[in-house]
């Protein structure tokens, strides 16, 4: 990322002193599975994208206290001396299983499952959930958009609507929901991803007319580049443009207005001037509903920002890190789970199944219970259809498997991405308010 926290202090105090605590009464070696999941979906919304689990994985590495860290949290009375001696030589030993960045969740889908000792998993609880909950929200909104974009790519341009560090992420997050590139280099360099970008309206503004900043911009960049329109006056932009850069004028932008009337009058005006190639781009504070209403505008490419990269009014997917299995002073692993007021859990370790019919999901089975039980339980096919396991195991006992960060790993997020929008019934994409998709089923085996 662009800052210089370490992950290790990415964590709430309290993951800490907990780890303090139960290394002082022996408990920090008891075996332990937490879970990730989110009660319900925004208001509205039919699915959720899962994202952001390369990230995890990447800062999983470098997931260790350094000296100065360590003295900060001697200095402040965070944790005692015996805790901070064994928090100098930590690795993460245990397994992490999650859904496959790209597919698609619901309400209670075990998003992603931490197997471990308590005192390895707590210190994971924060770092884990502020990366899922705002890339899953990114993701979740560019897919939304790029259903309604249809086969006209969508840009990321909101780097400068979050802070610096979430607009790397959300760079990233939108790969995953379907988006073709960014305007962030810090995105494009960290994930080889396509960059865009030409000028602002400051750039017109500063030459003494429209026509010199255009000739500048084409002297530099050549004349496929993009020249934005709607500095003064668009009708004139355009005639001053193909002037300029002649029939082969790669595009132009428009970033203010009525924008569906404006993008067919300028189609026209291009076509008139033999520059039927010239691409059109809109941009201007898009969002899902926007994009289906620009569905007919002969609009080729959108550049989205503000609504992108706050979840299109959803920034987080309220996901909750719980445990939900753990050793017992006999040696032998049990279920527990919360029984507070709204807030109540399910026990024991899960198993999530997508449950298909003729190719399509019609539900989610999040099956509880011990291991054993858990790997021998098979699904009646005569209730639940054809079933697909949905965990894949992302670290074994410490050793985090590279498939899934870096490039191809993310433009393999962003395919598994369409495939799991295939899968789901066609109201998934329906932009209107509606309940989840597929229904979620819990049950418990232990």
């Amino acid at each position: 990322m662009t800052n210089d926290f370490s992950p290790a202090m990415m964590t709430d105090m309290y993951e800490y002193t907990m780890l303090d605590a139960a290394m002082q009464d022996g408990t920090a070696d008891r075996r332990c599975v937490f879970e990730v999941f989110t009660r319900h979906l925004p208001a509205g919304r039919r699915y959720g994208i899962a994202a952001g689990l390369g990230r995890i994985l990447e800062m999983l590495k470098d997931f260790r206290p350094s000296e100065s860290d360590l003295k900060f949290l001697r200095d402040r009375h965070v944790v005692s001396e015996r805790t901070a001696k064994w928090l100098e030589n930590f690795r993460f030993t245990g397994t992490i299983r999650a859904y496959r960045e790209g597919e698609a969740f619901f309400a209670n889908s075990p998003i992603l499952q931490v197997e471990g000792t308590f005192g390895e998993c707590t210190l994971l609880e924060t770092l884990i959930l502020s990366v899922l909950n705002y890339d899953s929200a990114i993701a979740s909104a560019a897919s939304r958009m790029t259903s309604a974009a249809g086969d006209r790519p969508c840009m990321d341009m909101g780097g400068r609507r979050t802070n610096e560090s979430a607009a790397v992420a959300a760079a990233r997050a939108a790969i995953v929901g379907g988006f073709a590139g960014t305007a962030n280099l810090a995105a494009a360099k960290k994930y080889d991803l396509v960059c865009i970008g030409t000028a602002a309206h400051a750039f017109t503004l500063l030459h003494d007319n429209e026509r010199d900043a255009f000739v500048s911009q084409i002297n530099a960049l050549g004349p496929g580049t993009t020249l934005l329109t709607d500095t003064y006056n668009i009708e004139q932009a355009i005639t001053t443009a193909v002037e300029v850069a002649g029939p082969e004028l790669g595009g132009i932008r428009i970033d203010s207005g009525d924008l569906a009337s404006l993008a067919q009058k300028a189609r026209k005006q291009l076509d008139s001037l033999g520059a039927t190639n010239t691409k059109i781009t809109v941009t201007n504070d898009l969002d899902e509903y926007a994009l289906a209403a620009l569905a007919t505008a002969p609009v080729d490419s959108y550049g989205v920002g503000t609504m992108l990269v706050t979840g299109s009014g959803h920034p987080t997917c309220a996901m909750v890190y719980k445990l939900t299995e753990r050793e017992g002073a006999d040696g032998q692993m049990h279920g527990v789970a919360k029984k507070s007021f709204g807030k109540s859990t399910d026990g024991w370790r899960k198993r999530a199944l997508r449950c298909y019919q003729y190719g399509l999901a019609q539900g989610e089975l999040v099956v509880c219970g011990p291991a054993e039980k858990l790997a021998s339980f098979e699904p009646d096919k005569a209730e639940y259809g054809d079933t697909k396991d949905l965990l894949i195991t992302a670290v074994d006992h410490g050793d985090i498997d590279d498939s899934l960060t870096g490039h191809d790993a993310l433009l393999a997020a962003r395919d598994h991405h369409r495939e799991a929008l295939d899968e789901l019934p066609v109201t998934a994409l329906s932009l209107s308010q509606g309940e989840q998709a597929i229904p979620t089923e819990v049950i418990t085996i232990a």
